[in-house]
């Protein structure tokens, strides 16, 4: 606050002052520490000696030439009336009256105009100082008539200095860490912090405050159960993560809050991985730091973004009424384990772990193509999976999954490889299209070249081939394809030949009998109907628009 102090020493100050900053980061304490070193008996000085009259008076919020307003509850229009006829009056015992008005934004924009004149030529020797958090919503005539000064947000390690400050002016006894916790909860707000040390002190007695004091004030998880839920990931042991999940909501903490701890945990890791160290606001403890720098090294990137998306979604559903401690338990499962989640971002960070474990080559791995799916060991399907997604870098979800260079020559596929990932094909099209996925959804892949895939509709699908078979449609499904396999294909349909009907005497278990593997195709008249159904829309016949036209 250099300005501020120029201006007392040289006796230069403004009479309306706008303190602009988050809640908690000493805007009304700054107004009272100015009316200090306005009134102070050794004053106009920039050090009030917090010993003489006035400042005792100030900081026990007894001064008569020092008065603090919330506008919050006293908004109206004759409060500021009642302000207005006050300020008239000379001090009392100070050189200068100090209105301080918390929450100004709160006023109405009636009481601002009866308060604009005051404020443009208050009386002598007067001062305002207007602290808001959402300067914003003061009007901009006001503004222009305020020194604006902003307060950022404090440190983590400066809100831990001032803990550490006023527990050695108290007398309190704490730990580092303990210390640090209390600073990293407070999210830059030093009136919280110094809350949560109020708390603290009732809760330890006369025994010194320690981490674990902190954790079971503030109800939030032990580090120790978070670091052992991310090593569980890294592990890919979801038995292990859902132990985790299990010991995190048998602390007897709130299970949302866990969640949000697991998110932030999440976000330091992806932080220390960015950085390559710890910055000084993650800092806790020399131990702690060291845990979380290890942990970030071994966790992937894209398993720390995962496991961020994964928990916030969770916090989401949590909010809509699901189950918190519920979604705790898969958010981590999916995390450690992403082949129980059928999303393709999941696939796509299957995809990345068979890499980092060094498998082997992916065309060597895959087994020839025969023109019919022939059941797979897992290993070869991994293989499999990971060649027809080789230049998924293309979409937006593959980008930090696999960090692979776009081939310079056309991907060969086959057939199998394309319908092993056709649900994911049609998963990236329902993301901008769920008509068009329905659609899809009863075709399959019935041969491919170089250049051009056939899809095959059943016979009673005339329908579906022709919506798949619009220029729009068939775009963006070339589009999809080429996300999930890397080749650049054009698409044509066509339409499967009618089943002969199967005997109704003939063995059920023959050889010969009709394949239903594959669900009924939907009519044009089904599809409508789902379509209907699934989004709450109408049809509109043209005979009745023709009506109404």
């Amino acid at each position: 606050m250099r300005t501020l102090s120029h201006a007392v020493e040289r006796d230069q100050i403004h009479h309306a002052y706008l303190f602009v900053g988050s809640r908690g980061t000493g805007k009304t304490s700054m107004a009272k520490i100015l009316a200090a070193c306005l009134n102070c008996e050794n004053g106009p000085t920039i050090a009030p000696c917090g010993v003489c009259d006035s400042c005792v008076s100030i900081a026990s919020a007894t001064s008569l030439d020092v008065i603090e307003m919330d506008a919050a509850s006293n908004n109206s229009v004759d409060d500021i009336r009642d302000l207005r006829e006050k300020v008239g009056y000379a001090p009392v015992s100070g050189r200068h009256k100090v209105y301080i008005l918390d929450e100004a934004h709160m006023l109405s924009t009636q009481a601002w105009n009866a308060f604009l004149k005051t404020l443009e030529e208050p009386p002598p020797r007067t001062v305002f100082v207007l602290a808001t958090t959402e300067a914003q919503r003061v009007l901009p005539t006001v503004v222009d008539r305020c020194h604006r000064f902003d307060f950022g947000r404090p440190t983590a390690e400066q809100v831990a200095t001032v803990i550490r400050r006023v527990a050695q002016t108290e007398a309190i006894t704490i730990d580092e860490g303990a210390a640090a916790l209390i600073a990293r909860h407070a999210t830059g707000s030093f009136r919280d912090a110094l809350g949560t040390l109020e708390q603290l002190v009732t809760y330890a007695g006369d025994e010194p405050i320690t981490s674990n004091d902190v954790l079971a004030v503030l109800g939030v998880a032990d580090g120790e159960q978070l670091f052992a839920a991310v090593d569980a990931i890294i592990a890919a042991d979801p038995a292990a993560a859902l132990r985790c999940a299990a010991a995190l909501a048998g602390s007897g903490r709130d299970a949302g809050q866990i969640l949000r701890d697991l998110e932030v945990h999440g976000r330091e890791l992806l932080t220390v991985q960015i950085l390559g160290e710890v910055p000084p606001e993650l800092r806790v403890t020399a131990e702690r730091d060291a845990r979380l720098l290890q942990q970030s090294q071994t966790l992937a990137q894209t398993d720390a973004v995962r496991l961020i998306d994964l928990v916030s979604s969770a916090l989401q559903a949590s909010n809509n009424g699901a189950q918190s401690r519920i979604q705790l338990e898969l958010a981590l499962v999916r995390a450690a384990a992403p082949e129980m989640d059928p999303s393709v971002s999941a696939l796509l960070a299957r995809i990345e772990r068979l890499e980092r474990g060094g498998s082997r080559s992916a065309a060597a791995s895959v087994a020839p193509a025969t023109g019919t799916d022939h059941p797979s060991t897992a290993a070869q399907e991994d293989a499999q999976i990971a060649v027809a997604t080789d230049a998924a870098a293309s979409a937006p979800e593959a980008t930090p999954a696999v960090k692979l260079a776009e081939p310079s020559a056309q991907i060969a596929l086959t057939v199998a490889e394309l319908q092993r990932t056709w649900p994911a094909v049609i998963e990236i099209v329902r993301g901008g299209n769920a008509m068009l996925a329905s659609v899809l959804e009863s075709a399959r892949p019935a041969t491919v070249t170089e250049r051009e895939l056939v899809l095959s509709f059943p016979a009673a699908a005339s329908f579906n081939k022709k919506k798949a078979e619009q220029d729009d449609n068939r775009r963006t499904t070339a589009e999809a394809v080429r996300n999930v396999t890397g080749a650049t294909l054009t698409l044509r349909c066509e339409l499967a030949e009618a089943e002969t009907p199967a005997d109704p005497d003939a063995d059920p278990d023959a050889d010969g009998r009709a394949d239903t593997s594959q669900p009924a195709p939907l009519t044009g008249d089904e599809l409508v109907a789902k379509f209907k159904a699934e989004f709450g829309a109408e049809e509109i016949l043209q005979d009745d628009h023709e009506m109404e036209s």
